[in-house]
């Protein structure tokens, strides 16, 4: 597996509204994309600081996992997402070799169009990590 840098850290929050000021105002950071992924119930917007970007999840469904998260948790950073230069695909395959546990076991669409997968945190040192690509022309 070939990792170019760190894709995002995505953020859950109960409210974007409510953040983008801190985010914007405070930090000085633009945000320039936000988006829904109905499947996965979460309202995403996105801030992007040198070659990584900031990830802010608000769910959009009392059932979805970034509400369950942050019911249990509280808000605060929810995954690291990792760029992958040789297939998500091709990853999930080595790292579930090496005894990974898999959330997901394809590669499947999130925001901004990226081909996203998730390892499960038990295998990871309890932080959820996300394996991300941008889908070929």
């Amino acid at each position: 597996m070939n990792i170019s840098h760190i894709e995002h850290l995505g953020i859950a929050v109960k409210s974007i509204e409510e953040q983008l000021p801190y985010y914007e105002g405070i930090l000085g950071v633009k945000c320039y994309n936000i988006e829904v992924v109905e499947d996965q119930k979460v309202k995403t917007a996105f801030f992007k600081i040198g070659q990584t970007k900031i990830e802010l999840l608000e769910p959009t469904s009392e059932d979805s996992t970034i509400a369950k998260f942050i019911e249990k948790r509280g808000e605060g950073i929810h995954h690291m997402a990792f760029c992958i230069e040789d297939g998500v695909a091709n990853a999930l395959k080595e790292v579930e070799a090496k005894g990974v546990k898999l959330i997901d076991h394809a590669p499947r669409r999130g925001a901004e169009g990226l081909d996203i997968a998730f390892l499960h945190p038990k295998s990871t040192g309890g932080v959820l990590t996300e394996l991300c690509e941008t889908p070929k022309k």
